[in-house]
């Protein structure tokens, strides 16, 4: 005959401690999880300002990742050799889900002291191509103006980005105009506005996690025995873009390289 005893003292205390604490990891995972949700979809839903989820949702579930993370350490450690396979998955999950929330803060944080505090990259830094059909969006958002940095922009840019300049295509202006229109459809942007008269393509493109807009402005003009092409990326919002309107005007300039005829 088996007999089933209850755990009793200070087994059957720690046994519910572990317990209680591998709950308390997941439910602080979660609530981290929302957190880190709620920012980009309240901005996007236009409940609140971006900043409300970049300066305070978003250290906040930091701090409940991390909360997370204790608690589940804690939770493995209290339940030593008596946790449940339950209450040992629950404690894990809770920790790897609170680790990688506390990362997301911790990241975009740590890149603050690597790139440039500017938000706006171009390979002309003498005369940038200019913006035009996206300047009422970008009123109508409530946006950065479009006016360039000058030289304290351009100085940063130079520093930080010395690798970006114009492409010379071997090819006539409207045949190159052509080339770029189709390498900024295909970078998935939208196109606001295009004159091959002018040379001139303005797009915009939209970040997946708070979706912001960075707009870009192409030119197209006679150079040498080929064709000059100069691009211009500028985020919306914000003072610092952590990079992402360099990777995208590096992008461009690899896709038209790609395409053929670049030097």
């Amino acid at each position: 005959m088996t007999i089933t005893t209850t755990p009793t003292g200070a087994i059957g205390t720690r046994r519910k401690l572990a317990r209680a604490l591998s709950l308390l990891a997941l439910l602080l995972a979660i609530a981290a999880a929302l957190l880190l949700a709620a920012g980009p979809l309240g901005w996007r839903a236009g409940l609140w300002h971006y900043s409300v989820g970049l300066r305070t949702l978003m250290p906040w579930a930091a701090y409940c990742g991390l909360a997370a993370m204790t608690a589940a350490v804690l939770a493995l450690v209290f339940g030593l050799r008596r946790n449940s396979r339950r209450n040992v998955t629950t404690a894990i999950v809770a920790f790897v889900v609170g680790a990688a929330i506390a990362y997301v803060p911790w990241h975009y944080d740590s890149m603050r002291g690597i790139f440039p505090p500017i938000n706006d990259i171009t390979t002309d830094l003498q005369d940038p191509p200019q913006f035009h059909a996206v300047l009422p969006l970008r009123a109508a958002e409530g946006g950065n103006p479009a006016v360039y940095g000058g030289a304290k922009t351009s100085e940063q840019q130079r520093r930080a980005y010395p690798d970006i300049a114009p492409l010379t295509l071997e090819l006539d202006p409207r045949k190159a105009f052509v080339r770029a229109h189709d390498a900024a459809r295909h970078m998935g942007w939208i196109i606001v506005a295009s004159d091959v008269d002018a040379g001139r393509i303005e797009a915009s493109e939209r970040s997946r996690w708070f979706g912001f807009t960075d707009d870009i402005a192409i030119r197209i003009a006679a150079g040498g025995t080929g064709s000059r092409i100069d691009v211009r990326s500028m985020s919306r919002f914000g003072r610092s873009d952590f990079g992402v309107n360099a990777t995208r005007v590096r992008a461009y300039l690899a896709a038209l390289r790609e395409a053929g005829g670049g030097k």
